[in-house]
């Protein structure tokens, strides 16, 4: 491998590039727009389009595209080739300024919640100049914004980008409270990925696994992750092979590729990056998705992205460590070493506490899809229910604030370890608590309610805008005030008051706390079909349209797009699984119960007093069974047809919650149940046993 330094963005069109092949004043008109949010002039654009191409068509590029995330969660491209015509049977590579800016591409056929006709088919891909262009695949790929003909986005990342400058917005006018003047305030995100990597050859026999992404089938092996000896375990050569290759990947395309272990489940792993700013972290951390899935091809491996693949064992997650950081480098939710003093600070973080209080449904919604349900509330993730860890510190200084009481601050305890040889270390303002939704971490908050699979631009967009409307909120109050403290004080001691019930540092796997949550007053909404009617809740679509971010259209059109996903995803689970019953599973119990019919008729006619209990058992334990796989098949080919008879979306949605799902769980109980009767050499695909300790 090359030198890290060598190898890190080399095939990113960064600053460093920029400052190598632009003219000096193109650089700084440029950079002040990725910094500032100022409009390029064409002749600008041109010269930048141009200088792309060049650099581009050196590493042997021949085609560019307009890379852009619509509303099915994950990228689209179409590409173009830089060639252009003399008129005298040769080319010249061109690339202009307006091809770079603006791009077309079919705006019916993706999701579009009917902002969209079919017949309507014009969409725009716009330029995103605060993300670099980078080389994937032999093109160059410009990061862009999606839109359609009216104006409306049709993906992820316009709406991210106006949640950005909203908080920026906001976020200065708190700073000026404070004597501070600043050009840019920007929220940085960190998102840890957690995935499953599985023999290729073994994933070819499965239909679930092709079809759904997770097994649909399948009982526990005798041995699960019961003995915690995969976590931060030794990796094997294999995953190492692929871990090294992904992060040179990676490393190439810009991305801060930092932490990589097993995770708890077997043949689990996770890929941590270091923190940048939101949008480019959103584009990266749809870049390392793709990545891990096509190197995983490489080593005859294929990376599982889904929330749950296994059954009985942890699920996969995506911790978005989310903050907020000046361009001067000032991090606004670091406390200081002693927060209590910190006025800047304790009003952030009253603010936030106040958002995530009332806007708890909206962070739950963000989240919200079939296959990270599976998770959530399952003691293994965070709970459905939405709270704030901050640690027994921060708890301490907000109780002696919303008490009118004194702060008793306590000496830095230090940790030592009761061996001479090794230091002793301060103790960290607040422990980690892996049960919290939303989780204070010493300078950042994580959202560990994330699911594998989802792009992180929606629940970012859903923080940034709650925190703006808070910043808003506050900043409204405050400006002109006459005593600036007094009212400072009153202003975080009240809203502690309202809004503190949303604190939660204990234990959220309790049984406990899904009682006291409740008398809290908190929502516990267990599924995408509770969640998602909230979005549309007058006072979400009001906080949106205040800050355009969203307009309602466009909201409407997100909530139609992810209840269809949601009915979309569940039926094919539920075909998924006839399917596999109809054509794998009874046709190898009939021949397995065929050949034990035949084994009882062979001892009964060499020796008539054989009793042949165990046969005899056998036999009829998976007869039974086949007659009730057959009876609770039908079920879900009942539930099946009528999920689409119902009158609208919503109702379709709550009724495969209700129905299709419970139908398919009694389904896959009797497979299973199968699947232990029936002899290893008859079982029509691999077992968990098989998928989860070969790779």
């Amino acid at each position: 491998m090359s030198k890290i330094s060598e190898l890190f963005g080399s095939v990113v069109f960064n600053e460093t590039v920029m400052r190598e092949r632009l003219p000096k004043e193109t650089f700084k008109a440029l950079k002040r727009t990725m910094d500032e949010g100022i409009p390029l002039d064409e002749s600008v654009a041109n010269i930048v389009a141009n200088a792309m191409k060049d650099w581009a068509v050196e590493k042997g590029v021949t085609h560019f595209t307009h890379w852009f995330q619509p509303m099915t969660g994950i990228t689209a491209e179409k590409h173009d080739s830089f060639i252009a015509p003399l008129g005298n049977g040769t080319v010249i590579t061109e690339f202009s300024g307006k091809e770079l800016v603006k791009g077309e591409s079919d705006g019916s056929s993706f999701p579009s919640g009917g902002i969209r006709a079919t017949c309507e088919a014009r969409g725009y891909t716009a330029w995103d100049p605060t993300s670099p262009a980078f080389i994937k695949d032999g093109s160059l790929c410009i990061p862009t914004a999606f839109c359609s003909y009216g104006g409306e986005a049709l993906d992820k990342k316009t709406p991210l980008l106006r949640s950005m400058d909203a908080i920026d917005k906001q976020a200065k006018r708190i700073l000026k409270l404070f004597g501070k003047n600043i050009r840019r305030v920007a929220t940085t995100v960190g998102p840890e990925q957690e995935y499953f990597l599985i023999d290729k050859t073994l994933w070819e026999k499965r239909k679930d696994l092709i079809y759904t992404g997770r097994t649909l089938f399948g009982a526990m092996p005798p041995k699960g992750q019961e003995l915690e000896d995969h976590y931060f375990g030794t990796i094997k050569p294999r995953v190492s092979a692929y871990m090294k290759e992904l992060d040179e990947e990676l490393w190439k395309l810009g991305i801060l590729a930092k932490t990589k272990h097993n995770e708890v489940a077997p043949c689990q792993h996770e890929m941590a990056p270091i923190f940048t700013t939101t949008n480019i972290a959103a584009d990266g951390n749809q870049l390392t998705m793709e990545m891990m899935k096509k190197v995983a091809t490489r080593h005859g491996l294929v990376c599982l992205l889904h929330e749950k693949p296994f059954k009985g064992v942890n699920g996969s997650g995506k911790h978005n460590n989310w903050s907020l950081s000046t361009d001067k480098g000032e991090n606004l939710l670091e406390p200081g070493s002693t927060p209590e003093d910190n006025a800047q600070f304790l009003l952030i973080l009253t603010a936030i506490i106040k958002g995530i209080d009332e806007y708890q449904d909206l962070l739950r919604a963000s989240v919200a899809t079939a296959g990270n349900d599976h998770r959530l509330g399952a003691d293994e993730a965070p709970p459905a229910i939405i709270s704030m860890f901050l640690g027994d510190e921060l708890e301490a200084i907000l109780d002696s604030i919303r008490e009118g009481k004194p702060y008793d601050r306590k000496a830095k305890e230090v940790l030592t370890l009761g061996v001479d040889a090794l230091p002793a270390f301060p103790k960290d303002n607040t422990d980690r608590n892996r049960t919290s939704p939303f989780a204070f971490t010493g300078n950042k908050f994580e959202f560990r309610s994330l699911g594998a699979s989802l792009s992180i631009s929606c629940p970012n967009i859903m923080l940034n805008t709650i925190v703006a409307e808070e910043f808003r909120q506050f900043a409204d109050i405050l400006e002109g005030s006459a005593d600036f403290t007094n009212d400072l004080n009153k202003l975080i001691r009240q809203t502690l008051k309202e809004h503190s019930r949303i604190i939660f540092n204990g234990n959220g796997y309790s049984a406990e706390w899904v009682k006291e949550a409740e008398q809290r007053g908190l929502l516990n909404l267990k599924t995408t079909s509770d969640a998602m009617p909230l979005f549309l809740d007058k006072k979400n679509v009001k906080l949106f349209k205040k800050h355009g971010v969203y307009s309602e259209t466009e909201m409407k059109a997100r909530y139609d797009i992810q209840m269809e996903e949601y009915c979309k995803v569940l039926r094919i689970e539920a075909k998924t699984m006839i399917d596999m019953m109809q054509r794998q599973i009874l046709p190898a119990c009939f021949r397995f119960a065929k050949d034990v019919a035949q084994s009882f008729t062979a001892i009964k006619t060499a020796t008539p007093s054989a009793k042949c209990k165990a046969q005899l058992n056998l036999l009829q334990e998976v007869s039974v069974l086949c007659d009730y796989a057959t009876e609770k098949t039908e079920a879900v080919e009942a539930a099946l047809k009528n999920s689409i008879q119902q009158e609208d979306i919503t109702a379709q949605a709550k009724f495969c919650t209700k129905t299709i799902i419970p139908a398919m769980q009694e389904l896959r109980t009797v497979a299973d149940t199968l699947e232990l009767k029936v002899a290893d050499s008859y079982w029509p695909f691999p077992t968990y046993g098989d998928l989860l300790f070969r790779v």
